[in-house]
Order: structure tokens, then C-alpha cells, then sequence
């Protein structure tokens, strides 16, 4: 990968609006060179505007910035050269051939020897044997491996990836994030959104973004010690009733269901204290203090969000 500044994106302010409702209101941040930045949310949150802006693909209505060391306003077009995209859905030419796309990626970027080009891309990503496969007939691990292949062909300097390992099985999904770990480790830098918590915590840092703010960010060590959750684990026999008597229950915020357990946790631990002190005298459940888990944090994070679209 080419070299490039320490900070990769430094931006200030950032708002963006689509017909009178803010969906991204006043974002500052800045991400380093070689970092992979994971943006979580619920859908309609702002991630993939905000990846946007961050680039120059889309023009904020005001604030301002750099990436890559281009002005994010009046220098975009430079950005976009050095800019690998992968979006959720398959967008290379399904009736081409594995080899084909990536030859045609090859010259429209320009790069010499669109041929040997391909060759060395299909090699690095594992589709030796698959050259002349239709890319229309390949399993969506396959065609994931193909797009990120045909992204990281023209060696961008910064990699965007809009939920990338949605519908693919989760040994496709760990192949994908060691080969985004290497691609780190030789320089580029990559933005990603995604609803997977255990891809999050591949991340070295992420944002959580709801309904156009970001609510918390920096490693997923800091985003849960920070959270001000306390949390306990209720296991046994027949945990729904209880569930729902938890729910309903002042001074606790949150009742989540993993497996055979209940995850309840309160933002004020002295008041969810007092509040689960009758329930853990019935000796049917066992009640453990635990940390809170990633999931945790953004599903409280997401209940006190105001949805800017109501």
C-alpha cells in the first residue's frame, strides 16, 4: 500500500440533511492511517452517509475536513481515485468471469498489465481455480472474496465496506475480516459499517452513530468500561416469566435474553441493586455480576436514542 499521513480523515462539524430532516448533525473525528474503524447503528442511523462524507463521496452541507490529505469539499475527485468501495450488494458483472471483472476493473483504473494484474489479485484472494467460473455462479463467499479482490485492486489508499458480510456464512466472514486485518497491517486504511457485534470487536476502534449522532466511540474496551452499565447474569430453569417481571421492574433499564441466561442490567448501580434484591431470593435462578457485553451497550445506547425521523 502507498504511504499516506498519520491521519487519514480529520473532520469537523459535518452535517447533512436530505428534504429538511438532519440525518448526520455536527460530526467531528479523525481516524489513522492503517486503522480499521467499524461504525455500528441501527438502520437509517447515518453510517453510510457518514462514510461518505468522510471521504468526499458526498458533499456535506456544512462543516469541513481532510482525507487522505485532500479537502473533502473541494478536492473529491482526488479522493475517489484513492478510494476502494465494497458495497453490500454484489455489484461486479455477473456474467463475466471471475478473471474478466477483474482485468476490466484493472484498465479502468489504468493500472499496467491488466492481465498479470488479475492473476496476482486472484492468487491473493484465494480464487485460483475459479478463474473462468461465471461470476454470477459463485456462493456469496466466493462473491464477497471477488469484491473485495476487485476493491483492493487498484491499491487505494482508504477501503469503505457497507455491510459487507451480510448473507455469508460465518467461516466466509472470518476469512474476509483476517484478509481486511492483513490489508491493515500493510498500510490502508479501512472504514466498515455492520450489525454484527463480533465484527465490531475486530475493529480497533468504533463509533456508534444513532439517528445522525455519535453516541459513543474509541476501542470496544472504552465504549463498555464508559457505558455505565452494571450488569448481572440470571441462569435456570424457566426465565421467561421472570424476564417479564424484570422488564416492568423501576431502576432496572434493560432485560436482553442470551441462550439459556438473562443479561439485566441498569444504569444506576445502586437503584438496580435495591431492584433485583426480592427476585434473587428465589433460589430457582442463579444471579452473577458480570461485565456488560458490546451488545449490551448498543442496545441500551439504542433505546435512549430519539429518532429524528418521528
Amino acid at each position: 500500500m502507498q504511504n499516506g499521513p498519520d491521519i487519514v480523515i480529520d473532520v469537523e462539524g459535518l452535517t447533512k440533511s436530505f428534504n429538511g430532516r438532519t440525518v448526520v448533525r455536527d460530526l467531528s473525528m479523525q481516524v489513522k492511517r492503517g486503522m480499521i474503524y467499524g461504525f455500528l447503528g441501527p438502520n437509517g442511523s447515518g453510517k453510510t452517509t457518514t462514510i461518505r462524507m468522510l471521504c468526499g463521496l458526498l458533499t456535506p452541507d456544512s462543516g469541513h475536513g481532510t482525507c487522505l490529505g485532500f479537502d473533502i469539499i473541494t478536492e473529491s475527485d482526488k479522493i475517489k481515485r484513492r478510494v476502494g468501495y465494497m458495497t453490500q450488494r454484489f455489484s461486479l458483472y455477473e456474467d463475466l468471469s471471475v478473471r474478466e471483472n477483474l482485468e476490466f476493473i484493472a484498465r479502468i483504473y489504468g493500472v499496467q498489465n491488466p492481465a498479470n494484474a488479475a492473476r496476482e489479485t486472484i492468487e491473493r484472494i484465494g480464487l485460483r481455480g475459479r478463474e473462468e467460473q461465471i461470476a454470477g455462479a459463485l456462493s456469496g463467499g466466493w462473491k464477497q472474496r471477488l469484491s473485495l479482490g476487485a476493491c483492493t485492486l487498484p491499491d487505494p489508499q482508504l477501503l469503505l465496506l457497507d455491510e459487507p458480510t451480510a448473507g455469508v456464512d460465518p467461516k466466509a466472514r472470518r476469512e474476509f475480516w483476517s484478509e481486511i486485518h492483513s490489508l491493515a497491517a500493510e498500510g490502508l486504511t479501512v472504514l466498515v459499517s455492520t450489525h454484527y457485534m463480533d465484527e465490531a470487536e475486530r475493529c480497533h476502534e468504533i463509533a456508534y452513530i444513532a439517528f445522525g449522532e455519535i453516541l459513543a466511540r474509541g476501542t470496544v474496551e472504552e465504549v463498555v468500561s464508559h457505558s455505565g452499565l452494571t450488569t448481572y447474569n440470571v441462569s435456570g430453569d424457566d426465565l421467561f416469566p421472570l424476564q417479564t417481571k424484570l422488564e416492568h421492574t423501576q431502576g432496572i433499564d434493560m432485560v436482553a435474553p442470551f441462550g439459556n441466561s438473562l443479561h439485566v442490567s441498569g444504569r444506576d448501580a445502586k437503584e438496580l441493586e435495591s431492584s433485583i434484591k426480592p427476585f434473587r431470593s428465589d433460589k430457582k435462578y442463579k444471579w452473577e455480576k458480570s461485565e456488560p457485553s458490546l451488545e449490551d451497550v448498543f442496545i441500551d445506547l439504542m433505546k435512549r436514542s430519539k429518532d429524528n425521523f418521528q
